[in-house]
């Protein structure tokens, strides 16, 4: 999807825990910075536990092109999330130009990027309602988002 020239990459791994700590010593050399991202966005209507929505967030700004490397552990509804928020995407190509459209004019109104993902989240949540239907509709499995094509 066309949007910030910042690639979003995820990555899944069997404990966020355990992951860490070989993290923090690999990606600085990389050129990544860690954040204070330690947790994605609950959805409304959701009770789950924060705990559950965990992740690690590092960036890259300044060695080879922007990145933004999100590490949600496996089996988790982060990670779930991530993946059927690209697969609905995907299967309704429709939709894009409008969630672009409307990226591009958040991003151009709002330049602190904690305040751009907090007014971002409202519309992500519409989508996953949206997206959460479509599962219900086609039987979509996270299992099967790793067979989908890059």
């Amino acid at each position: 999807m066309d949007g910030k020239p910042i690639f979003d990459l995820q990555v899944s791994v069997a404990s966020l825990d355990n992951a860490e700590q070989a993290l923090s010593s690999a990606l600085p050399a990389l050129g990544f910075a860690d954040t204070t991202y330690f947790y994605d966005h609950v959805p409304a209507g959701s009770d789950d536990s924060p705990d559950l929505w965990r992740k690690r967030l590092w960036m890259r700004r300044e060695a080879g092109p922007d990145v933004n490397l999100h590490i949600r552990q496996r089996g988790y509804p982060g990670e779930r999330f991530a993946l059927l928020f690209r697969d609905w995407f995907r299967a309704h190509p429709k939709a894009v130009p409008a969630y672009r459209s409307f990226k591009w004019s958040l991003a151009q109104a709002v330049r602190d990027p904690a305040m751009y993902t907090e007014m971002k989240n409202p519309v992500v949540d519409l989508v996953v309602a949206m997206a959460e239907d479509w599962v219900s509709r086609t039987g979509w499995r996270v299992d099967s988002a790793w067979d989908s094509p890059a």
